[in-house]
């Protein structure tokens, strides 16, 4: 197994592995690369959906999407993302995810890590965006550091901002939206397993300071979201066919482009999502 850096920024690619067949001894080291590089793209894959929850859940439980009109009909615990449409019937959502989040902070327990199975991958477009969340904390000033301690955040999965790039085309029915309450978390989390500070708020999901409103919110989010999407802080992954990609939701924030996407051009993608503890 052999690891490089993406960038100086976040993340590593991975070579030398067969995630179908992976024991335990190197399970053990991709989990040290997982905490290291917060990314991870492991290259020339060929894995079955079953390799795929085989893989996915030596790192704890998975979640069953609540939007269940595009789970794998085989297997609930993998959401497809996906434009194509067989038979007249979407094969996924076509623009999950597209805008700055971080998968599931919308509850109270949030996802740990976010495996993604790459099934049809055009040869062109369909990046997908990260940013290290520990370095958008480590690089904000004093001052701002001390205001966020123990200020907490009200996270919220629905049309939630003014930006038009930052909303989803999903439609909810009244269950989804019953299953998703607004929840609360501290906008600089400690990760769990590596101690590190990382701030935790996404312009796609984060929808006021805990206690403040929206209006007297405004201000310190934006300023918030503006340091941490800021360009030169933005990792592009370009996929290839064969790519298993993760990363940590505990300290990255990712967004897609597939809005961007032509229709002519295909790509689906198997996603499983291994479910986490409440951010502290």
């Amino acid at each position: 197994m052999k690891a490089q850096a993406l960038s100086p920024l976040i993340g590593a690619e991975v070579r030398g592995v067969d995630l179908e067949t992976l024991d335990d001894a190197a399970f053990v080291a991709v989990n040290e690369l997982f905490l290291k590089h917060q990314l991870l793209v492991f290259k020339d894959q060929q894995l079955s959906p079953e390799g795929q929850l085989r893989f996915s859940r030596r790192f704890g439980e998975l979640d069953i999407h609540v939007l269940a009109q595009y789970n794998h009909p085989e297997y609930p615990e993998i959401f497809v993302l996906s434009n194509e449409v067989k038979n007249g019937v979407p094969a996924g959502i076509a623009d999950g995810g597209s805008y700055w989040h971080s998968d599931f902070a919308f509850r109270e327990c949030p996802a740990k890590a976010t495996i993604l199975n790459a099934q049809t991958i055009p040869p062109e477009g369909g990046n997908t965006l990260f940013i290290n969340m520990y370095r958008a904390y480590d690089t904000l000033d004093d001052a701002i550091k001390a205001q966020l301690d123990g200020l907490k955040a009200v996270h919220r999965y629905r049309p939630r901002s003014s930006r038009a790039d930052e909303g989803t085309r999903v439609v909810m029915d009244a269950t989804q939206l019953a299953e998703t309450p607004d929840v609360e978390h501290p906008i600089a989390c400690t990760h769990p397993e590596t101690g590190m500070k990382a701030l935790y708020v996404h312009p796609g999901m984060t929808a006021e300071v805990a206690g403040w409103g929206a209006e007297d919110s405004r201000e310190l989010l934006e300023r918030l979201f503006a340091h941490c999407t800021q360009p030169e802080s933005q990792y592009a992954l370009q996929w290839s066919p064969g790519d298993v990609v993760m990363w940590d939701n505990r300290c990255v924030m990712h967004k897609a482009t597939t809005r961007e996407l032509p229709a002519s051009l295909r790509r689906t993608i198997y996603r499983t999502t291994v479910m986490g503890e409440r951010p502290v």
